[in-house]
């Protein structure tokens, strides 16, 4: 890094992450990127995951570059034209609300980042009305023996996948904790609040690491097992499930202000700072053997100091100086060190790690990381994200 301070390495950096956002938009277009290996992003379907961090991408900046107000038609064209990206991507993703095998636990992801960013900054009725609908197909998982929501629909031999929550999910629930403010209707809420507690009692390890798999019976709600998931074992500690966890409880804290969403919040970003030390960017699971320490995850970095961020909102002023000086940090430590800003490779974040125990997309740029890296900016900039209430 340079000698700059604070706030100039701020301004920088977003300066160079928006810049980069609106020359990869004229590359990417309305497509739905997920990695970039050999410094290309690919392409992938509607219906994956990931869908949805494109989209949120391009709404993030067009909401809060500040020279998109400046009065050149480049830049007024540039503005409409990521809005007009970001909505063809919703536009494509509406298929995939009309066929159940093909929706998820991650329609939060999805949904938050296109449809209810796109309702939000514009007031657009049909983004509304397709954002409802993903709540709906999202409450609709919920198991009401278990009280948790199914995450994946495909069949597993090692598991029983309608019993099956994941740790991500705490992320998509401020979807439905956004149709139940929308709506005025509490079933969301109630059912989003339910799951947060099955999540908080059965993932939560007593010495507040997080584990990312939990397989239960499908009929009577019981908890089967651990699985380790894309971590290295049961019982390991895998970096961006512990960002997840981090990120969501506080996300849940600021629509419910239940104490115990903030607690475990607060106890999560603790061992993640306390497993980092002084690096930037931790191996793909904390507990990983010396032999499967080969990978990466700048994106468990970057999720977990925009996490941090959002945490530092809701605690006393030390804890929250705190939280914020690890999180500029950190993100301060992606720019310097792990950015694509000296090339011209796709991507913003470099050594990301999409699934390590299937051998799969190790050390690249991911589109989650790049979104959060960049959401992360913002709040240090005094803005919100897009999973925040309120916006």
């Amino acid at each position: 890094m340079s000698s700059v301070s604070s706030n100039e390495w701020v301004h920088e950096a977003w300066k160079w992450a928006t810049d980069k956002t609106i020359t990869q938009a004229s590359i990417t277009r309305d497509h739905f990127p997920h990695v970039a290996e050999h410094g290309v992003y690919d392409r992938c379907d509607p219906q994956w995951w990931t869908a949805g961090f494109w989209p949120g991408l391009l709404w993030l900046v067009h909401k809060y570059n500040p020279a998109f107000t400046a009065e050149t038609d480049t830049k007024q064209l540039a503005s409409q034209q990521l809005a007009q990206w970001a909505q063809s991507c919703e536009r494509q993703l509406e298929p995939c609300l009309h066929d159940t095998e093909q929706v998820d636990h991650d329609l939060g992801f999805i949904w938050l980042l296109s449809g209810v960013a796109h309702y939000k900054q514009t007031g657009n009725a049909e983004a509304r009305r397709r954002s409802l609908l993903a709540a709906n197909l999202l409450a609709a998982r919920f198991n009401v023996k278990g009280h948790y929501i199914r995450a994946w629909n495909f069949e597993s031999a090692h598991m029983d996948t309608r019993g099956v929550a994941i740790i991500d999910s705490m992320m998509n629930l401020p979807l439905l904790y956004w149709a139940s403010l929308e709506t005025g209707d509490p079933r969301y809420y109630e059912l989003a609040t339910l799951h947060a507690n099955t999540v908080a009692r059965e993932f939560v390890r007593a010495d507040h690491s997080i584990c990312h798999v939990i397989e239960f019976d499908p009929l009577t709600g019981h908890k089967r097992h651990e699985h380790g998931g894309q971590g290295y074992a049961p019982g390991s500690a895998w970096a961006r499930g512990t960002a997840w966890a981090l990120h969501g409880f506080a996300l849940s804290y600021a629509y419910t202000k239940d104490a115990r969403y903030l607690e475990i919040s607060r106890q999560t970003a603790g061992f993640f700072l306390q497993q980092m030390g002084d690096d930037i960017v931790p191996y793909w699971d904390f507990r990983a053997p010396e032999a499967n320490r080969n990978a990466y995850d700048s994106s468990a970095t970057a999720i977990a100091a925009s996490g941090m961020l959002e945490l530092a909102k809701y605690v006393d002023e030390s804890e929250s100086e705190s939280l914020q000086q690890a999180a500029s940090r950190l993100i301060s430590g992606l720019y310097a060190r792990y950015s694509t800003r000296h090339s011209n490779d796709e991507g913003m974040i470099t050594y990301g790690t999409v699934h390590y125990p299937e051998n799969r997309q190790l050390n690249v740029p991911i589109i989650y990381g790049d979104y959060f890296f960049v959401e992360a900016l913002a709040k240090l900039r005094g803005e919100q994200g897009l999973f925040t209430p309120g916006l």
